[in-house]
């Protein structure tokens, strides 16, 4: 009897992410509590998604598309919300915007053509900076993190300072402050995946074109 690929424990894993964010995305503009629980808790899904697939042995291209997706378009989701919070930095959520979504698929893509089974193998990734980022585990999770939590910060302060620190700042004032260089530095992790991706994938037409001379 074959297996049904939708029902393993991983995909059941995403789709509640899936849920978890479409909540998050009806309630962004008007309560952020359930909003900001439900965001945070659909990331948090993402360190448990991989694992039970690696413990189960039910690593599967569905799984790992619908890990990709929910990312990409729970980001994109979350900066569209703060375009209308913050319009005088719209420009800017653009472009990280852009940037995260071609610059990913271009390396995924470029990739499946090089026929490399992930993107994230180290062959895939001939800069050493970008090689310790997918291949280490804490580095990409306190990347992708630190990321997520930079922007949710920046929602929360659009409603709330959070807790007094010292100084008298704000917890979310505080945490965008201190992690927006890290957002800034995974916007320059993207550029350079676009960048070796777009070499690697010109290498692959020169040497078609040559087949075909």
């Amino acid at each position: 009897m074959a297996e049904n690929i939708f029902l393993f424990v991983p995909n059941l894993i995403g789709y509640g992410r899936i849920l978890l964010a479409l909540i998050s995305f009806y309630y962004m503009p008007t309560n952020y509590i359930v909003a900001a629980v439900c965001y945070l808790f659909s990331g948090f899904l993402d360190a448990f998604d991989g694992h039970a697939a690696r413990i189960l042995n039910q690593s599967t291209k569905l799984g790992g598309m619908l890990d990709m997706l929910t990312d990409r378009c729970g980001t994109m989701c979350l900066l569209l919300t703060l375009s209308a919070f913050y319009p005088q930095y719209v420009f800017f959520f653009q472009i990280s915007v852009a940037l995260d979504i071609s610059c990913h698929w271009l390396h995924l893509h470029t990739s499946l053509l090089e026929g490399r089974t992930s993107h994230k193998a180290a062959a895939a990734n001939p800069n050493m900076i970008l090689q310790i980022y997918y291949t280490s585990r804490p580095v990409l999770f306190l990347m992708c993190a630190g990321n997520e939590f930079f922007y949710a910060s920046l929602y929360l302060l659009n409603f709330i300072e959070g807790p007094t620190l010292l100084f008298g700042i704000g917890l979310w004032r505080f945490l965008a402050y201190i992690l927006f260089p890290v957002a800034v530095f995974k916007t320059v992790l993207a550029l350079m995946q676009g960048y070796y991706a777009a070499i690697n994938l010109a290498n692959i037409d020169s040497e078609e074109r040559a087949k075909g001379n």
